[in-house]
């Protein structure tokens, strides 16, 4: 038996966590080299226990949806 989301340690603790995993996905996703990344916005749900950055560069707009305890992007959605 495996316990439950709130009894878990989440390895993105902190919003610091979320935009690095968030910025290097972006990155590696988009194949990205010499643009600056701007953070726009951040949020933790904590029903879900995942963490959205929307993240911005040129004219693209990104949201990235994080799941907190795994440490991984869940979705990557163009806005």
């Amino acid at each position: 038996m495996s316990p439950g989301i709130g009894l878990m340690d989440r390895r993105l603790k902190t919003e610091k966590d979320a935009i690095s995993l968030a910025t290097s996905g972006i990155l590696k996703n988009y194949k990205l080299k010499d643009v600056k990344i701007k953070t726009l916005e951040t949020k933790y749900d904590n029903d879900a226990g995942d963490w959205y950055v929307a993240l911005g560069w040129n004219e693209k707009r990104v949201i990235i949806r994080m799941d907190s305890v795994q440490a991984t992007i869940t979705e990557i959605k163009e806005i």
